[in-house]
């Protein structure tokens, strides 16, 4: 075997090998062996054909092609030993010549992270404040939730609470029947179909009303698609919100304890200011993470992309199954095709690969490394928040792989804290091992991840 190596941009590494003249006739002859046990050759049976028989009978392009099925992988394996590569995904191959026997491979190696001097880096936190607006916004909030749904005599409105029987179809089969349906009038409600809460506007106690829908050739729901629904429907009762009054009795119907507005009001106040804190504390720790990502110089392999954009649609997959969508209806209804969405996922998916392996680089020169301990306390908050799925959470951190997920996340926060604690000019002189945080890991298809700032799981 001859082999040449080019080290290639994007942290990748091309492998040209030539099979010697007696690898590939040991491969052909163990390739006729598979072959004709499984071969039917007319005059012979199964098994006993000679090699010149098959040949004639099945091409000798069929011949190598099975040979080469096995012989090429081999090859490859061997030279990517000889050569001390240490590939970590799987090489894309291109065979160059039939004769000699002759391949390119392409594989991809460590992605390479120079970091730039992160240390100096300094970056002003910003202010947190909650305005009264925001306040006033909550309340009323609450207001509308509690408020009584109390009977109207007029038309239907937007909001309202309607009691309605209705009938639908869609080109003659049954779509919806039903009786005494309690349903809210939401403009640009989807259920039964889009329009139908806009129909409904207008119409008083006692109507019949019957109206059609048209649907949209790309409609979400296949089997609707470009139909037509009729809908036959009787007003019964309307009723609206009444709103009750801001006063001590309100917050005290809110039930949590409160015995006047005033205390209602601060706790509101108090909760926002923990959630701008919340949301302030993650825009910095981006923030961050993208100074430190400009000061350093990161190559890595394309894969990485790859794998990331698959995760990334793994995970909105899981999402729209829980809302009882396929993804295929969801690509549907945004006419997108499955390789567009993952056009639109590459800039996030490269921007996360980048900022995991600066995250990862950080974490060597810092020294940050987790525990066990830590570990383990973190899948016990998993598995505490889980609820029903506690065990089956458990069970699945009992893997190495799963294992290994979760410890880079714990790594990467750590190194997060850390690259904080330097830029806002909190971080001590030395470097070192962090405490650890907890509580935002998820397990997700058989790995652990984060969906924090920074936290992907492609390192």
């Amino acid at each position: 075997m001859k082999v040449s190596t080019e080290k290639i941009e994007n942290s990748q590494m091309v492998l040209e090998v030539e099979a010697e003249p007696e690898e590939v006739a040991r491969s052909l002859e163990e390739a006729y062996r598979r072959l004709v046990g499984r071969a039917e050759v007319p005059g012979f049976r199964r098994g006993k054909a000679p090699r010149e028989m098959l040949e004639r009978y099945i091409g000798r392009e069929a011949l190598l092609e099975e040979a080469l099925e096995r012989l090429v992988p081999h090859l490859l394996n061997q030279a990517i030993a000889e050569q001390g590569i240490e590939a970590i995904a799987q090489p894309e191959i291109e065979i160059t010549q039939v004769d000699p026997v002759s391949f390119k491979a392409t594989v991809p190696v460590r992605p390479t992270v120079e970091l730039g001097n992160y240390r100096e880096l300094s970056i002003a936190t910003e202010p947190v404040a909650v305005a009264e607006e925001e306040v006033n916004k909550v309340i009323e909030q609450l207001r509308y939730q509690h408020a009584p749904w109390e009977p109207v005599e007029r038309p239907i409105k937007f909001d309202d609470l309607v009691t309605i029987d209705v009938a639908g179809s869609a080109e003659g089969k049954p779509l919806l029947d039903r009786r005494d349906l309690q349903f809210q009038v939401l403009q640009g409600l989807p259920f039964p179909v889009p329009g139908f809460a806009e129909k409904l506007e207008g119409l008083e106690k006692g109507q019949d009303s019957e109206f059609s829908i048209s649907l949209p050739a790309d409609y979400g729901a296949s089997e609707l698609a470009g139909k037509e629904c009729l809908f036959k429907v009787r007003v019964g009762e309307i009723k609206e919100k009444k709103l009750p009054e801001l006063d001590d009795e309100f917050a005290k119907s809110i039930g949590q304890g409160f015995e006047t507005l005033d205390a209602l009001t601060d706790n509101v106040m108090s909760n926002l200011r923990l959630m701008s804190q919340e949301r302030a504390r993650r825009r910095y720790e981006e923030k961050v993470i993208d100074a430190v990502v400009k000061l350093s110089r990161v190559e890595f392999p394309p894969i990485l992309v790859e794998q990331e954009i698959d995760r990334l649609i793994a995970a909105q997959e899981r999402e729209l199954g829980e809302s009882r969508l396929s993804l295929e209806d969801y690509l549907r209804s945004r006419k997108k095709s499955k390789e567009e969405l993952r056009e639109e996922f590459r800039p996030v998916a490269s921007g996360q690969v980048t900022g995991s392996l600066v995250l990862a680089k950080v974490a060597e020169a810092e020294e940050i490394a987790v525990t066990d301990e830590e570990i383990e306390e973190e899948v016990a908050a998993m598995v505490q928040g889980a609820g029903e799925r506690g065990e089956e959470l458990r069970k699945l951190f009992q893997s190495a792989a799963a294992r290994q997920s979760l410890e880079r996340v714990l790594v990467n926060r750590k190194a997060v804290k850390r690259l904080v604690e330097i830029a806002s000019g909190e971080a001590e002189s030395t470097s070192g091992e962090d405490n650890a945080t907890s509580g935002e890991a998820k397990a997700i298809s058989g790995e652990a991840e984060s969906t924090s700032s920074g936290e992907s799981g492609v390192v």
